[in-house]
Protein backbone atom coordinates (compact mmCIF):
# COMPACT_ATOMS: atom_id res chain seq x y z
CA UNK A 1 0.00 0.00 0.00
CA UNK A 2 1.33 3.44 -0.98
CA UNK A 3 2.19 5.68 1.97
CA UNK A 4 -0.05 8.72 2.24
CA UNK A 5 1.75 12.06 2.15
CA UNK A 6 1.95 13.96 5.42
CA UNK A 7 0.10 17.22 5.96
CA UNK A 8 1.55 20.12 7.93
CA UNK A 9 -0.14 20.64 11.28
CA UNK A 10 0.88 24.30 11.50
CA UNK A 11 -0.02 27.30 9.36
CA UNK A 12 3.21 29.31 9.53
CA UNK A 13 6.59 28.97 7.79
CA UNK A 14 9.16 26.44 9.01
CA UNK A 15 11.48 29.29 10.02
CA UNK A 16 8.76 30.67 12.30
CA UNK A 17 8.20 27.20 13.76
CA UNK A 18 11.87 26.97 14.66
CA UNK A 19 11.89 30.44 16.24
CA UNK A 20 8.73 29.71 18.23
CA UNK A 21 10.12 26.40 19.48
CA UNK A 22 13.43 27.93 20.57
CA UNK A 23 11.61 30.78 22.28
CA UNK A 24 9.38 28.35 24.22
CA UNK A 25 12.39 26.20 25.14
CA UNK A 26 14.01 29.26 26.75
CA UNK A 27 10.86 29.95 28.75
CA UNK A 28 10.65 26.31 29.83
CA UNK A 29 14.32 26.37 30.89
CA UNK A 30 13.48 29.39 33.03
CA UNK A 31 10.53 27.56 34.55
CA UNK A 32 12.13 24.10 34.63
CA UNK A 33 11.45 23.54 38.34
CA UNK A 34 7.74 23.92 37.71
CA UNK A 35 7.91 21.80 34.56
CA UNK A 36 9.56 18.94 36.42
CA UNK A 37 6.42 18.69 38.57
CA UNK A 38 4.66 17.59 35.38
CA UNK A 39 7.36 15.04 34.51
CA UNK A 40 8.80 17.35 31.85
CA UNK A 41 12.50 17.35 32.84
CA UNK A 42 15.75 18.84 31.53
CA UNK A 43 16.54 15.77 29.41
CA UNK A 44 13.29 16.03 27.49
CA UNK A 45 13.82 19.76 27.03
CA UNK A 46 17.35 19.19 25.74
CA UNK A 47 16.12 16.48 23.34
CA UNK A 48 13.52 18.94 22.03
CA UNK A 49 16.22 21.56 21.47
CA UNK A 50 18.47 19.07 19.67
CA UNK A 51 15.62 18.11 17.35
CA UNK A 52 15.08 21.79 16.61
CA UNK A 53 18.71 22.15 15.55
CA UNK A 54 18.45 19.07 13.32
CA UNK A 55 15.32 20.53 11.75
CA UNK A 56 17.11 23.82 11.08
CA UNK A 57 19.89 22.00 9.21
CA UNK A 58 17.49 20.28 6.79
CA UNK A 59 17.63 21.75 3.25
CA UNK A 60 14.65 24.00 2.56
CA UNK A 61 12.53 23.85 -0.58
CA UNK A 62 14.34 26.75 -2.27
CA UNK A 63 17.58 24.75 -2.20
CA UNK A 64 15.86 21.64 -3.50
CA UNK A 65 14.02 23.50 -6.27
CA UNK A 66 17.28 25.19 -7.27
CA UNK A 67 19.05 21.84 -7.62
CA UNK A 68 16.11 20.50 -9.60
CA UNK A 69 16.14 23.51 -11.94
CA UNK A 70 19.87 23.09 -12.61
CA UNK A 71 19.45 19.44 -13.60
CA UNK A 72 16.39 20.32 -15.71
CA UNK A 73 18.38 22.93 -17.61
CA UNK A 74 21.13 20.36 -18.26
CA UNK A 75 18.50 17.92 -19.51
CA UNK A 76 17.14 20.54 -21.93
CA UNK A 77 20.67 21.22 -23.22
CA UNK A 78 21.28 17.49 -23.75
CA UNK A 79 17.91 17.17 -25.51
CA UNK A 80 18.77 19.95 -27.95
CA UNK A 81 22.13 18.34 -28.65
CA UNK A 82 20.38 15.06 -29.46
CA UNK A 83 17.85 16.79 -31.73
CA UNK A 84 20.68 18.52 -33.60
CA UNK A 85 22.45 15.18 -34.15
CA UNK A 86 19.19 13.59 -35.37
CA UNK A 87 18.47 16.48 -37.76
CA UNK A 88 21.96 16.14 -39.21
CA UNK A 89 21.19 12.54 -40.08
CA UNK A 90 17.75 13.36 -41.46
CA UNK A 91 19.07 16.14 -43.68
CA UNK A 92 21.22 13.56 -45.43
CA UNK A 93 18.34 11.09 -45.65
CA UNK A 94 16.11 13.79 -47.19
CA UNK A 95 18.77 14.54 -49.82
CA UNK A 96 19.00 10.87 -50.78
CA UNK A 97 15.31 10.06 -50.50
CA UNK A 98 12.15 12.14 -50.49
CA UNK A 99 10.96 13.07 -47.03
CA UNK A 100 7.67 11.47 -48.04
CA UNK A 101 9.30 8.14 -48.81
CA UNK A 102 9.07 4.99 -46.75
CA UNK A 103 12.82 5.00 -46.16
CA UNK A 104 12.55 8.48 -44.61
CA UNK A 105 9.45 7.53 -42.62
CA UNK A 106 11.28 4.52 -41.21
CA UNK A 107 13.42 6.81 -39.04
CA UNK A 108 10.29 8.00 -37.21
CA UNK A 109 11.37 11.62 -36.70
CA UNK A 110 8.03 13.29 -37.43
CA UNK A 111 7.15 15.99 -34.87
CA UNK A 112 10.64 15.79 -33.37
CA UNK A 113 10.15 19.10 -31.55
CA UNK A 114 6.97 17.91 -29.81
CA UNK A 115 8.28 14.61 -28.45
CA UNK A 116 8.31 13.77 -24.77
CA UNK A 117 11.62 12.92 -23.15
CA UNK A 118 10.93 9.19 -23.48
CA UNK A 119 9.85 9.54 -27.11
CA UNK A 120 12.94 11.56 -27.95
CA UNK A 121 15.24 9.00 -26.37
CA UNK A 122 13.60 6.13 -28.29
CA UNK A 123 13.69 8.21 -31.47
CA UNK A 124 17.44 8.82 -31.11
CA UNK A 125 18.13 5.12 -30.67
CA UNK A 126 15.92 4.26 -33.64
CA UNK A 127 17.62 6.83 -35.87
CA UNK A 128 21.07 5.43 -35.05
CA UNK A 129 19.90 1.86 -35.62
CA UNK A 130 18.17 2.57 -38.96
CA UNK A 131 21.00 4.82 -40.18
CA UNK A 132 23.52 2.05 -39.51
CA UNK A 133 21.34 -0.38 -41.50
CA UNK A 134 21.35 2.02 -44.48
CA UNK A 135 24.87 3.40 -44.14
CA UNK A 136 26.02 1.96 -47.50
CA UNK A 137 23.08 3.54 -49.35
CA UNK A 138 23.65 6.93 -47.68
CA UNK A 139 27.42 7.08 -48.01
CA UNK A 140 27.21 9.37 -51.04
CA UNK A 141 25.45 12.08 -48.95
CA UNK A 142 28.11 11.97 -46.24
CA UNK A 143 26.59 9.39 -43.92
CA UNK A 144 29.30 7.58 -41.97
CA UNK A 145 29.92 5.97 -38.62
CA UNK A 146 31.02 9.30 -37.15
CA UNK A 147 27.58 10.84 -37.84
CA UNK A 148 25.85 7.86 -36.25
CA UNK A 149 28.18 7.93 -33.24
CA UNK A 150 27.19 11.56 -32.61
CA UNK A 151 23.59 10.40 -32.23
CA UNK A 152 24.42 7.46 -29.97
CA UNK A 153 26.63 9.63 -27.73
CA UNK A 154 23.96 12.32 -27.60
CA UNK A 155 21.42 9.63 -26.60
CA UNK A 156 23.68 8.45 -23.80
CA UNK A 157 24.23 12.00 -22.51
CA UNK A 158 20.52 12.80 -22.70
CA UNK A 159 19.53 9.60 -20.90
CA UNK A 160 22.06 10.33 -18.15
CA UNK A 161 20.82 13.93 -17.78
CA UNK A 162 17.22 12.67 -17.72
CA UNK A 163 17.97 10.14 -14.98
CA UNK A 164 19.77 12.75 -12.87
CA UNK A 165 16.86 15.17 -13.25
CA UNK A 166 14.33 12.50 -12.25
CA UNK A 167 16.50 11.59 -9.24
CA UNK A 168 16.47 15.22 -8.11
CA UNK A 169 12.68 15.33 -8.40
CA UNK A 170 12.45 12.20 -6.25
CA UNK A 171 14.98 13.57 -3.76
CA UNK A 172 12.93 16.74 -3.41
CA UNK A 173 9.73 14.75 -2.79
CA UNK A 174 11.48 12.69 -0.10
CA UNK A 175 13.08 15.76 1.51
CA UNK A 176 9.75 17.64 1.60
CA UNK A 177 8.08 14.63 3.21
CA UNK A 178 10.86 14.34 5.80
CA UNK A 179 10.70 18.06 6.57
CA UNK A 180 6.92 17.93 7.06
CA UNK A 181 7.21 14.92 9.36
CA UNK A 182 9.98 16.50 11.44
CA UNK A 183 8.15 19.82 11.55
CA UNK A 184 4.98 18.12 12.79
CA UNK A 185 6.94 16.37 15.55
CA UNK A 186 8.40 19.69 16.69
CA UNK A 187 4.99 21.31 16.58
CA UNK A 188 3.43 18.52 18.64
CA UNK A 189 6.20 18.79 21.23
CA UNK A 190 5.85 22.56 21.36
CA UNK A 191 2.11 22.21 21.99
CA UNK A 192 2.79 19.81 24.88
CA UNK A 193 5.35 22.21 26.33
CA UNK A 194 3.03 25.19 25.92
CA UNK A 195 0.09 23.39 27.51
CA UNK A 196 2.24 22.65 30.55
CA UNK A 197 3.47 26.23 30.68
CA UNK A 198 -0.02 27.70 30.46
CA UNK A 199 -1.27 25.36 33.14
CA UNK A 200 1.56 26.48 35.44
CA UNK A 201 0.82 30.19 35.10
CA UNK A 202 -2.88 30.36 34.25
CA UNK A 203 -3.90 31.65 37.68
CA UNK A 204 -0.74 33.41 38.87
CA UNK A 205 1.03 35.28 36.07
CA UNK A 206 -0.67 36.59 32.93
CA UNK A 207 2.56 37.62 31.19
CA UNK A 208 4.23 34.23 31.66
CA UNK A 209 1.01 32.52 30.62
CA UNK A 210 1.15 34.53 27.40
CA UNK A 211 4.70 33.28 26.78
CA UNK A 212 3.26 29.85 26.11
CA UNK A 213 0.49 30.92 23.75
CA UNK A 214 0.96 29.63 20.19
CA UNK A 215 0.02 31.95 17.33
CA UNK A 216 -0.91 30.48 13.96
CA UNK A 217 0.25 33.51 11.98
CA UNK A 218 3.37 35.61 12.04
CA UNK A 219 1.28 38.78 12.27
CA UNK A 220 -0.45 37.57 15.43
CA UNK A 221 2.92 36.65 16.89
CA UNK A 222 4.31 40.12 16.18
CA UNK A 223 1.28 41.78 17.78
CA UNK A 224 1.62 39.65 20.89
CA UNK A 225 5.35 40.37 21.12
CA UNK A 226 4.69 44.10 20.77
CA UNK A 227 2.10 43.95 23.53
CA UNK A 228 4.53 42.12 25.82
CA UNK A 229 7.21 44.73 25.17
CA UNK A 230 4.76 47.51 25.99
CA UNK A 231 3.82 45.76 29.24
CA UNK A 232 7.47 45.50 30.17
CA UNK A 233 7.98 49.21 29.50
CA UNK A 234 4.98 50.09 31.65
CA UNK A 235 6.24 47.84 34.44
CA UNK A 236 9.71 49.41 34.32
CA UNK A 237 8.24 52.90 34.33
CA UNK A 238 6.51 52.32 37.68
Amino acid sequence: MKKQSSNRKYNFPDADLYVQCIERIKYAARDIEEFEKYGYDKDRLMAFKNNCEKFKSLPDDDELVGDQMITTEKKYTAAEKLKTAIRSIMTRVAIKYSNRSGRYRKFGTAKLGDMTDAQLLFCGRRVARVARQQIDFLAEVGMNEKSITKVTEACREFENALNIQQDKVAERDIAVERRVEQGNKLYDEMIVLCNVGKDIWVETDTVKYEHYTVYESNNEQKKARKEREQQKLKANAK
